[in-house]
């Protein structure tokens, strides 16, 4: 399993009990992978090349995903890869989260990420859109279009959608309907539903970092475990 980071660096903030503004942002890391073949002198001796059965994760999100405040390979979607690695399956996993995204951010370059193909699509989008107090109807627009992306670009990926939640302070209305339109988004796709990526880590002192908003290292193992237990079965 091979790991690559897309990750910009710019706080966004999340979910349960903080309002969050931005902070600086920190170098783009990409990793690609090139396939050479050589010729043998002797017609007879030449072999098809077998076809690679490499297969590749996308983790798409803000800076849950990014894994802001931690090393990369201390992220969720690094310690993913460690699981996949250790029941002996061949993926790539790149993580493709950009600190402060919004889903209107992730809608305007998701056909630049997927400029290749991918298996599986984590897809982590919304609570910035929740914490500034956006309308849902746009959340939502943008969120489908994301998955419309994926279904045009990799026909036979599976995509698995991560909820979120944000704090009671925007109304019990908006708070209520923010966390259903995942199951609703789910439901409607039929999609691999994470019903709430931070379960056992939002709002929990000693699982995040002095800003009340980040999981730290041991944040993000609960939140590998919580994702893990999802994806499993369909890897």
């Amino acid at each position: 399993m091979k790991f690559s980071r897309l990750a910009g660096s710019v706080m966004s903030g999340w979910l349960l009990l903080s309002v969050v503004t931005g902070c600086g942002s920190s170098d783009t890391k990409t990793e690609s992978t090139t396939e050479t073949s050589t010729t043998a002198t002797k017609p007879a001796d030449t072999k098809p090349a077998a076809a690679s059965t490499k297969k590749t994760i996308l983790f798409y999100g803000n800076s849950l995903t990014a894994g802001y405040g931690v090393e990369p390979n201390q992220a969720f979607p690094a310690l993913v890869g460690k699981k996949i690695d250790s029941v002996g399956l061949d993926y790539t996993v790149v993580n493709a989260g950009l600190s402060g995204e919004t889903t209107a951010g992730g809608k305007s370059r998701i056909g630049w990420v997927l400029r290749k193909p991918v298996d599986v699509f984590v897809l982590e989008l919304g609570g910035n859109d929740g914490l500034r107090g956006l309308p849902l109807s746009a959340t939502r627009q943008n969120l489908q279009a994301i998955i419309d992306t994926v279904r045009a670009k990799s026909p036979e990926a599976k995509i698995v959608l991560a909820g979120m939640q944000i704090p009671p302070n925007m109304g019990t209305v908006y708070t209520k309907e923010f966390r259903e339109l995942y199951r609703q988004l789910a439901d409607k796709n039929k999609l691999v539903l994470i019903p709430f990526l931070l379960e056992n880590v939002g709002g929990i002192q000693k699982l995040n970092q002095p800003d009340g908003i980040h999981p730290t290292v041991a944040g993000h193992r609960i939140v590998a475990n919580t994702v893990w237990r999802v994806i499993q079965p369909i890897l």
